[in-house]
């Protein structure tokens, strides 16, 4: 049984993570905060700590022993990256460097980042290609791109080997919704004011497209980039569907009342990956079509 560590565990995100790897009977170990985590998100068959990664002493203790880490803590949100930029910098570029320096220091094999499509900014030309010139401009896409040349570094001078997935729109169970306050995700947005009959707030003006991924096809992408010896040099992989909706299809996928809202600063009008590579270097192919994701999400809000 090989030991594991998630960090940001108790996560959207990073939950599923652990989901999957308990389920194949691996011994985990889960590191977060619960700053934007949440205790019920944890899964019981997985050992808590209860520690921030910006608390680089408390690191190599928890790492000792370890095979590989899915370092997926971060402070997730553009907006909210904009509103605070020093506690998403002190987060996501210095606690990502505490875990890949801990990490050295334990004799971990592999480090798993969770990269983002945000990295590549606003400017290219769809599909977003990972040998595009990155150009970030909101705080959290320069924070994300910054991690990515961090697990670089430390593949090239410390032989830590290093894969970053650049996620693209992210969405599915745990989502944080309008109940998390106003950095949510669109579809948790969306599904939280349909199931309370309030019209879904759109982004004038509705037309902007994403590449929506469900979580599980995430999760499971971080599960097949622990092993190959395919990746490990600090490698950038996109982990999307290949595929783009508009926001005003999402809400009438979900159906019901919407309406326009104030605009979101930074936002980009269309992200849509090429998932070549990763079909090449870890043999993943998104397994769930979003049409199938948001029906099974409209069961789980009781929604028609």
């Amino acid at each position: 049984m090989a030991k594991y560590v998630v960090t940001g565990g108790a996560g959207f995100i990073g939950s599923h993570v652990v989901d999957q790897l308990v389920r194949r009977g691996d011994d985990v170990h889960v590191i977060d905060n619960l700053l934007t985590g949440k205790r019920e998100r944890l899964n019981p068959g997985a050992t808590f700590h209860e520690v921030d990664i910006r608390d680089a002493e408390k690191l190599p203790a928890i790492f000792a022993g370890t095979a590989g880490i899915f370092h997926v803590a971060a402070q997730p949100r553009m907006q909210y990256s904009i509103k605070e930029p020093k506690l998403t910098n002190d987060i996501n570029i210095t606690g990502t460097l505490n875990v890949l320096l801990a990490a050295r220091d334990a004799g971990v094999s592999r480090v798993v980042y969770s990269a983002s499509s945000s990295a590549y900014g606003p400017r290219h030309p769809m599909p977003l290609k990972e040998d595009m010139a990155p150009e970030p401009v909101i705080p959290y896409a320069i924070q994300k791109r910054v991690g990515e040349q961090y697990c670089q570094m430390a593949s090239k001078f410390y032989g830590l080997e290093t894969v970053s997935l650049r996620y693209f729109n992210v969405y599915g169970p745990r989502q944080t919704t309008s109940k998390d306050g106003p950095y949510a995700t669109v579809i948790g947005i969306f599904l939280e004011e349909r199931k309370n009959n309030r019209p879904m707030p759109v982004v004038p003006d509705g037309k902007q497209r994403r590449d929506f991924t469900h979580v599980w096809d995430v999760a499971a992408a971080n599960l097949l980039s622990m092993s190959p010896a395919s990746v490990g040099k600090g490698e950038i992989i996109n982990i999307g569907t290949g595929k783009s909706y508009s926001v005003l299809e999402v809400a009438q996928m979900i159906g019901g009342e919407w309406e326009f809202t104030n605009p979101r600063e930074g936002e980009v009008h269309e992200t849509l990956a090429d998932n070549r590579k990763a079909k090449e270097l870890l043999g993943w192919e998104p397994k769930i079509s979003f049409e199938e994701g948001i029906q099974e999400l409209k069961k789980e809000y009781n929604l028609p």
